[in-house]
């Protein structure tokens, strides 16, 4: 170049010069675009179990609650407001979001039902795409017990539900006991950390974290315990009713309970297996068979999910500490959700919003814009295709569910507009019967399989709490006709219309035939 005469640069030499230069004539976005680009698509994927979709300190219907690491979540990522479980209940949510398919379909229809030979996780997937990739914490899913499982460079689980002090984990296939008062909660970080560190920063990775926390019963980290002991309980208006309590059918007039006098109650027509609940296992009367208050086990659970809280402060900050936070996709979610007193109820299983819909909190600063919320209907089929997608992955034909990853970068893309649910039943809690359903913007309805029961319909619009029930409303007739073809239809469309059944080989445990087979 010092030979050039000055003014005498021709045309081609210039164009030269400019592609040479060209990233300094990028738009600032390009840039930012091409920089993400440079970096591993890692993936870390933090499993609450039981946790509900409204207990978190941001959404502000808990007072008193305080979930800062959650919060940052939804501050600097997407809330996914819309949110369901295709089966409230361990094993079979954990399938489905492992596989992408719904649980007529992988077959892990209960806590006891074995794994379907065959079965393949999105976790396979990125191992053969050159992802490093890691289990640790609750399987709790088929006949496996703790043993390793395919898809994983690294294991780390324990037996069944686990406990939430001094556990024994397998870790690759070694039983490795802890003391000291050592909490399950605090100890799956550690060592998920500790795997984090041992990666080559320069290659993909993908961590499933998934906690014990917050499963009954209860045990919150020491330095959490009592820190809820003066917080106000939230009641629901629906814990409340009594036989009483009954408006004309489907009719205007609020319940005479002073307590629920803002609510359209039809108690004539709430299930009985419903009604029935209220002073069992799973009811607000004998819970537990009464081993613990209502009002300790709302305060207590609030307590565990600090434990939780923290174990996402700690993996974001390895984030930030390592320069891998913006283009690692952090996702939170719940396996199923909870109720605290709904219609007299606690647990889940059931279709109501509080078993059926979970928190859903993803941050990546590479495609996810700060505060974004999303309205879709998402459910825990559509968690694998989203990872495979991220990871510039086909989705594999098998899998049911479908990548939202378009939502969380801005795009629009055509989409379902409500929610599938299945139930089966089980012979440790026979009092819920099996049950299949669909969530629309406006309708849920509930078919209550195999009992003389009532079926359910709610207008979710005149009646977010759901305790109307519409089913014999003449004018809603053709909704409830139509909502129950289109469940059948759904099931009839993906192989669903044989119950699957395993041998119970359990003793029962309901309140009325306690350890009876």
């Amino acid at each position: 170049m010092k030979n050039i005469i000055p003014g005498s640069v021709s045309v081609l030499a210039l164009a030269g010069l400019l592609v040479a230069f060209r990233p300094q004539l990028m738009s600032p976005s390009t840039l930012v675009a091409n920089r993400y680009a440079a970096r591993p698509k890692n993936i870390i994927y933090i499993l609450a179990d039981d946790h509900r979709y409204d207990f978190m300190g941001f959404t502000g219907k808990v007072a008193g609650l305080k979930t800062p690491n959650l919060d940052r979540l939804a501050n600097e990522g997407a809330h996914v407001r819309n949110a369901f479980v295709s089966t409230a209940l361990c094993s079979p949510s954990r399938a489905s979001i492992l596989t992408g398919q719904y649980a007529h379909t992988h077959k892990v229809v209960d806590n006891f039902a074995p794994l379907t030979p065959g079965l393949k996780f999105f976790p396979q997937y990125l191992r053969q795409a050159g992802y490093k990739t890691a289990f640790l914490g609750k399987w709790h899913m088929g006949n496996t017990d703790d043993s390793p499982q395919p898809g994983f460079d690294y294991w780390l689980s324990f037996k069944g539900q686990g406990v939430y002090y001094n556990p024994t984990f397998n870790i690759n296939g070694k039983q490795v006991t802890h003391g000291d008062s050592s909490y399950t909660t605090d100890l799956l970080t550690d060592y998920a950390l500790k795997w984090l560190n041992s990666l080559n920063k320069d290659k993909p990775f993908c961590l499933y974290l998934s906690h014990k926390a917050v499963h009954s019963e209860f045990q919150p980290a020491r330095r959490h315990r009592g820190i809820y002991r003066n917080m106000p309980i939230n009641y629901p208006q629906s814990m409340y009713l009594t036989a009483s309590d009954t408006s004309t059918i489907w009719g205007p007039k609020p319940s005479a309970s002073p307590e629920t006098k803002a609510l359209n109650v039809n108690m004539a027509d709430m299930p009985s297996w419903v009604k029935q609940q209220r002073y069992s296992w799973h009811g607000v009367d004998y819970l537990y068979h009464g081993a613990i208050s209502f009002n300790d086990f709302y305060r207590q659970y609030c307590e565990t999910l600090m434990g939780v809280d923290d174990s996402v402060g700690r993996v974001l900050k390895w984030l930030e500490d390592n320069n891998l936070a913006e283009t690692t996709m952090v996702v939170y979610m719940g396996d199923n959700g909870f109720s605290f007193g709904e219609r007299g109820l606690i647990d889940k299983r059931h279709m109501y919003k509080e078993s059926m819909r979970v928190p859903l909190l993803v941050r990546c600063p590479a495609i996810i814009k700060p505060g974004t919320k999303l309205d879709q209907v998402v459910q825990n089929v559509d968690i694998a295709p989203t990872f495979l997608a991220y990871a510039g992955l086909t989705k594999p034909a098998q899998m049911q569910g479908n990548s939202f990853l378009s939502f969380l970068k801005g795009e629009t893309i055509p989409w379902r507009d409500r929610a599938f649910y299945e139930y089966y039943w089980e012979a440790d809690f026979p009092q819920t019967p099996t049950m299949f359903g669909v969530r629309t913007g406006r309708y849920k309805y509930i078919f209550n399989h195999g009992v003389w029961d009532a079926n359910e319909l709610y207008d979710l619009q005149s009646d977010p709490q759901e305790v109307n029930n519409l089913i014999r409303s003449a004018e809603h007739q053709d909704i409830a006709k139509d909502l129950r073809n289109q469940v059948f239809d759904w099931l009839e469309s993906t192989n669903g219309l044989q119950i699957p059944l395993h041998p119970v080989r359990q003793k029962r445990f309901d309140h009325r035939y306690r350890g009876t087979y």
